[in-house]
């Protein structure tokens, strides 16, 4: 069945707190998308961000992301006052974040909820706890640690609990059991908001896809407590780390940075950890979109300590029989493959055996007037068609940086004259291809430009903050992108509950 939806972080919504929260503005959100006719909402990883405030280099890949807590629910269960809820310091710009104020202004306050909060008496949150536990102990001490130790990642903490000695761990424990209770409390908290919007959104016949990204962050609870998951030398520093080759588009290759997988171990353990952490994203999400699905038939390996990607090298990955293994414990879920950047035969035959949709980039079929995959008469039933992704600039800011031929090599595709409606057009070119889910980020439904844009890789400081204004989402939008979808044929069957 031919579907629709939209692209929106969650940190992207409307809220008086400086960044988007799983509250009143989330509700909407998913109201205007039903009153629109989309059948899905696409977000990016719910992770705990780290290091340069990207949700793909997160703290632990089980934990949420705190900064999502909504203060006003926790103010409704009288855990907070609204004096202090208005103590949360904001980027003076409501259409950005500001990561640094977020960071030292709403743990105070969720601290102030967690003093009111009585855990004891809370039999969800024992519930809670003990469900978790396999992932939620190693993350709380983690945490904790790290706090302990100023903020250092765990490569400088003392030996003895850097490599995690038994007396070490049970005297931070005991030392730390107030910290650690802490993290569990919002965990806790985000877990609980966000089933119940989750729910809300399935009950408006909305299903929400997430991200699985394939690497964790070196700096995280995973590689701390799990060292022999990973390709790690007898200091536990990295022996090679991830990335990307050079190309057009960067001469020097991509730098990420994580940590490698020791694929051979998964093998050996059956791979128990990849079962348990994607077994945990559909709890979270109806749909995984599986990060850089390339790494897994092969992937790039950098050596530990290069300053670029230029000198990789490229190693074997698990294959299918990672995904044979999943199948085989979770049942056939709903994936999309993240099937970009550089492809080859072995990967495409991977794509094919899993039988999993890859990705369709609008942006990326208009080149000097050569046929391409990504130009739509190209694509197969089993895709997903996107104009841009969060990692894409906006449709708008694209199409004003093409060159004179590009840009008319569009206009004809499209069959569209003119600049005005170009961005549109993009969109119904998107809609109306073959490809069984359209998915179109919701800065090129509001036509705006770069200014908008969530994410320039391989880049720092500017990513990650872009926000919608509130009652930018309006029901102007609403209606055309309801339109769309319903002359595409992409509108939800009615279900008789509707029909009354």
């Amino acid at each position: 069945m031919r579907k629709c939806g939209v692209l929106c972080p969650v940190f992207s919504l409307p809220s008086p707190y400086g960044i988007g929260t799983f509250g009143k503005s989330a509700y909407e959100f998913v109201d205007q998308l039903k009153k629109a006719g989309q059948s899905y909402w696409q977000i990016l990883p719910l992770g705990q961000t780290g290091y340069g405030d990207s949700p793909y280099q997160s703290f632990s890949t089980f934990a949420g992301n705190p900064y999502f807590i909504d203060l006003d629910m926790l103010r409704e269960e009288g855990l907070l006052t609204i004096t202090e809820c208005e103590q949360v310091e904001v980027c003076e710009n409501p259409a950005y974040i500001d990561y640094e104020k977020m960071y030292f202004s709403r743990y105070k306050v969720l601290r102030m909820a967690f003093a009111r909060f009585r855990g004891d008496q809370e039999k969800r949150y024992a519930k809670f706890v003990k469900k978790n536990s396999y992932w939620l102990e190693d993350y709380a001490l983690y945490m904790a640690v790290k706090d302990y130790f100023g903020g250092k990642a765990f490569t400088e903490w003392d030996a003895d609990i850097r490599l995690r000695k038994k007396k070490a761990i049970a005297r931070y424990k005991d030392q730390l059991s107030g910290e650690m209770d802490f993290y569990k409390f919002m965990q806790f908290c985000f877990a609980r908001q966000w089933k119940k919007l989750k729910k809300y959104a399935n009950k408006k016949g909305i299903e929400i896809i997430g991200d699985i990204p394939i690497y964790v962050a070196f700096d995280s609870a995973d590689t701390w407590a799990n060292p022999e998951l990973f390709q790690l030398d007898d200091s536990g520093l990295p022996i090679a780390v991830a990335g990307c080759p050079p190309d057009a588009f960067c001469a020097t290759g991509q730098l990420w940075g994580n940590p490698l997988y020791d694929w051979n171990h998964h093998k050996q353990t059956k791979y128990v950890w990849w079962m348990k952490r994607i077994a945990y994203c559909y709890e979270l999400y109806d749909v995984v979109r599986i990060d850089h699905f390339r790494g897994f038939e092969s992937y790039y390996a950098i050596p530990y300590g290069d300053p670029t990607a230029e000198f990789g090298h490229w190693e074997q990955g698990p294959g299918y029989a990672l995904f044979e293994k999943m199948k085989a414990t979770l049942g056939e879920c709903k994936v999309i493959a993240e099937d970009l950047g550089f492809l080859t035969d072995e990967v495409r035959a991977l794509v094919a055996k899993t039988g999993y949709p890859g990705m369709k980039i609008i942006e990326f079929a208009f080149s000097d007037y050569e046929d391409n995959d990504y130009l739509p008469h190209h694509y197969g039933k089993n895709s997903i068609v996107y104009t841009g992704t969060h990692d894409n600039e906006t449709a708008l800011g694209w199409l004003s940086g093409l060159s004179k031929e590009d840009k008319k090599f569009v206009k004809e595709y499209c069959h569209c004259q003119t600049d005005k409606g170009l961005v549109y057009a993009l969109i119904r070119l998107a809609m109306m291809s073959v490809s069984e889910t359209a998915v179109i980020p919701i800065q090129d439904y509001l036509e705006l430009d770069n200014a908008a844009r969530i994410n320039v890789p391989s880049t720092l400081g500017e990513n990650w903050k872009w926000r919608l204004l509130p009652g930018q989402f309006d029901d102007k939008t609403v209606e055309k992108m309801r339109e769309m979808a319903k002359i595409s044929f992409r509108l939800p069957e009615k279900k008789e509950s509707d029909q009354k």
